[in-house]
């Protein structure tokens, strides 16, 4: 675990409690900077001290007179130092004089819009400056969950209304002159066009990540040494300083590949709001007319970047980048370049990894789930109105009549009827196969206004011992969507870790990679292995070990890499063979990482393997088609159909 440095704990032994009101406050001047930082400790500090670090980060820099950073401390069932109180609230500042600790609160949430406001009042009253920053400090969830969620109070978040709650009780909000100079997340998938929406009238710039965050975070050294050298510098300047730094602490510790981080002018950000809600109009009057877009659009959000997840196996955060989003509908909605041209206006900078490569800046709201209470929170925290329509259209069949006093006014009198697989009758639907021993689905052409994605499920048997084993679901297949045939492209192969078998997920389909979940224990915990295969190098890789969404929409900040000596055990899914019973996870094989660990694939063992076709609906729904049996006999692979 980390610890305060040396210097922290001899500042603060040594300076006593100054209460608010003790000594004049000071008043801001030209020139001057403030950062108010949130840090909310939660479990990245109490179990990984990753607070106390950025901490220590920020103390490696001395301040000029004219930057102060006031801090608020909580969140965190115990703080790996011996300074922090975790039984209170606690407000340090940090100057040119040093750190000082000036005041103490009952403990209350952080995830609560009432202690936000009351720390942004404390800090503004005592601490203004000419030019104003407020950092949170913790775990994301994106546009939905929102951020700081607090270990001591059942892992309480702010949405994204009551953070708007509290800064405009604290400051007048103006889109013309926003009070403050940035609002900046050093959390996970903050980086949404709701979120800049929240903040364009209270703050000029926004900088967030649109993927989870390792738990390196932001590189606070760098960053606030740049500001502390060049205090003149403007929250857009100050951003990319921000942005670049955060990379450059990825590459220190190997967590670059998934990093992104942006940096949105957030006056420029109403031409984005209205092109995004005139392109959401687009696509819910299409819908409308014709429900078969529905499935397109879906298809469309399935091969873009989407972030923290998206599976079951992961859970799912329903983010995806705006920009790719609008990319590939462009040949069917013209609005979508309007989106293009107003996110190349507003995004000023970003970075990105290799594997987060086409990331726009800035992300949405898409039900991956077809989860209807998560659509609701988003109905009550989304920007505009045109997408919450479409996805309740999309999820349910029908519009409310606010709902449908809208699409009258994009000149759409009725709905007509969502198509779903449910009414298709395409489970267990026969497959044929061809003469080389693939197997082919074939739907026709309402395949293509049906479905919002196909792809496998693949299974080993073990009809002695009565057992299915469920090895994972990938897309290597070919489709053709204008026809409905749909053929497998297996060969024989299947994802290894030093050549032990592991159950894996697609979770993302990307133009030059897909990404993976491996559900492992790493040292006894669970975990999901992030797992790529890039297209050009034609190439696997481990980035790391990330825990999965939880029950509160909290997204793992830690990226967890592996290292030597630690224990893996693969994760597998069993049923019964003959009964068909869901299948329960249990633990199967334990390896220890080596040096040379990889992820590969390698050729099934000899057996008996059954992939069934897994086709997607854009409500969520699915069905399953007749199987497709694979007797491996050494390198000959027989094909045969099961009934």
């Amino acid at each position: 675990m980390k610890r305060l440095s040396a210097l922290l704990l001899a500042l603060v032994m040594a300076l006593s409690l100054t209460a608010c009101g003790d000594e004049p406050a000071p008043s801001g001047e030209d020139g001057s900077w403030a950062v108010y930082w949130y840090l909310c400790g939660s479990d990245l500090e109490s179990e990984g001290g990753f607070a106390t670090g950025d901490l220590n980060e920020l103390l490696e820099v001395a301040l000029p007179e004219n930057v102060t950073v006031v801090i608020e401390t909580g969140g965190a069932a115990q703080w790996q130092n011996e300074v922090i109180d975790g039984s209170l609230l606690q407000r340090y500042v940090y100057d040119s004089e040093g750190l000082t600790l000036v005041d103490e609160q009952p403990s209350a949430s952080m995830g609560d819009s009432e202690t936000l406001e009351e720390f942004l009042r404390f800090a503004r009253e005592n601490y203004p400056a000419d030019r104003t920053a407020v950092v949170f400090w913790n775990h994301g969830g994106g546009s939905v969950s929102g951020a700081s969620f607090d270990e001591l109070y059942d892992y309480d978040s702010l949405t994204l209304g009551e953070m708007y709650e509290a800064f405009s009780a604290v400051w007048e909000p103006d889109t013309e002159a926003p009070p403050l100079e940035l609002v900046g997340f050093d959390t996970c998938l903050m980086a949404t066009v709701d979120t800049a929406y929240t903040f364009c009238d209270l703050s000029h710039y926004l900088v967030a990540s649109e993927e989870t965050e390792p738990a390196n975070g932001w590189y606070y050294s760098q960053w606030v040494q740049a500001l502390a050298d060049d205090p003149s510098m403007d929250g857009a300047a100050l951003g990319k300083v921000i942005c670049d730094a955060y990379y450059e602490g990825c590459q220190a510790v190997e967590t670059q590949d998934s990093a992104t981080l942006s940096v949105t002018d957030l006056t420029k950000i109403q031409d984005l709001l209205d092109a995004y809600e005139e392109f959401g109009a687009q696509a819910l009057s299409a819908a409308a007319q014709d429900p078969g877009f529905l499935s397109r659009f879906s298809r469309a959000a399935a091969g873009t970047e989407n972030y923290g997840g998206n599976t079951r196996e992961q859970g799912y955060t329903n983010m995806v980048d705006l920009g790719g989003i609008a990319r590939h509908t462009a040949d069917t909605l013209p609005g979508a370049q309007a989106v293009l041209d107003a996110l190349d206006e507003c995004v000023l900078y970003q970075v990105n990894g290799k594997y987060r490569s086409e990331g726009t800046g800035l992300s949405c709201y898409y039900s991956y789930s077809g989860d209807v209470d998560d659509l609701n929170g988003y109905i009550q925290q989304g920007a505009g109105a045109a997408f919450k329509y479409l996805y309740a259209y999309q999820l349910t069949g029908q519009l409310d009549q606010d709902g449908m006093d809208y699409i009258a006014q994009l000149g759409v009198d009725t709905l007509a009827p969502v198509e779903s697989l449910s009414t298709m009758g395409w489970s267990n639907a026969p497959l044929a196969l061809s003469d080389d021993g693939y197997a082919t689905l074939t739907l026709g052409p309402e395949a293509d206004s049906i479905l919002a994605g196909i792809g496998f499920s693949l299974y080993w048997l073990d009809e002695e011992n009565d057992a299915m084993l469920l090895l994972g679901t990938d897309n290597d297949m070919t489709c053709d969507w204008e026809n409905g045939v749909f053929s497998d492209n297996f060969r024989g192969v299947w994802g290894s870790i030093d050549g032990h078998l592991v159950y894996m997920e697609l979770s993302s389909e990307g133009e030059d990679y897909n990404l993976y979940s491996v559900p492992v224990l790493l040292n006894g915990e669970a975990y999901n292995l992030q797992v790529v295969y890039d297209f050009t190098d034609e190439e696997w890789r481990i980035l790391g070990a990330r825990q999965g969404i939880g029950d509160s929409g909290m997204a793992d900040k830690e990226l967890r890499l592996l290292k030597p000596g630690d224990e893996i055990t693969t994760v597998w899914y069993l049923s019964d063979w003959s009964e068909g019973s869901d299948f329960e996870a249990y633990e199967s094989e334990t390896l220890t990482v080596t040096a040379d660990t990889a992820f590969y694939e390698q050729a099934l063992p000899d057996g008996e393997y059954l992939m069934i076709f897994e086709m997607r609906d854009s409500q969520g729904n699915s069905a399953y088609s007749q199987g497709v049996g694979f007797t491996v006999d050494g390198e000959d692979i027989t094909t045969s159909v099961y009934e």
